[in-house]
């Protein structure tokens, strides 16, 4: 999968959630991580917060950053499990005008790879709201290592080729 260096690389504003009704910010080592990977990467944190597991809380935070017009893209971290209170998929649902099936299907593919069969556990989802991409990764931080650096970090990165979603973004809101 190619980067086309002769490209110039177009920096996106990204926001980060952790969702988790016991972390706090000095223990948030997945959302940490993400943050740390996003700014290596050359694009900005555009901001980062921490929500309980009700969706309430997660469209709270998420619709926000759907209208703010300097977010283009919002990744969360947790609460995409099959638990009672592992509700991030539903909340991503509710918001999205169009869901992206394959990132979950390639995430949980790419997982596989590390903790096997245990990856049928994770409900990885990807959507477009009012034309921000939302990317939900499980909360490990073994999960953002495989959703970042193998999907996000390419498909975020506007000369990576043959297509990538940065190049869409002009498009989404299309009618």
């Amino acid at each position: 999968m190619p980067i086309d260096e002769s490209r110039p690389f177009q920096p996106i504003n990204i926001a980060v959630l952790t969702i988790s009704d016991t972390r706090g910010p000095g223990d948030d080592r997945s959302g940490d991580l993400l943050a740390a990977r996003i700014a290596d990467a050359g694009h900005t944190v555009a901001d980062r917060r921490i929500a309980k597991d009700t969706v309430a809380d997660i469209l709270d935070v998420m619709a926000t950053w759907v209208e703010h017009p300097e977010i283009d893209c919002i990744i969360s971290t947790g609460g995409t499990g099959v638990t009672g209170r592992d509700v991030t998929p539903e909340a991503v649902e509710a918001l999205c005008d169009k869901i992206i099936p394959g990132f979950g299907e390639l995430f949980r593919w790419i997982s596989f790879q590390s903790i096997g069969t245990s990856t049928i556990q994770s409900r990885a989802i990807a959507g477009v709201a009012q034309g921000t991409y939302i990317f939900a990764l499980p909360g490990s931080t073994g999960a953002v290592r495989d959703g970042w650096d193998q999907i996000l970090k390419l498909q975020l990165d506007n000369r990576h080729q043959p297509c990538n979603f940065v190049e869409l973004m002009p498009r989404l809101t299309e009618r």
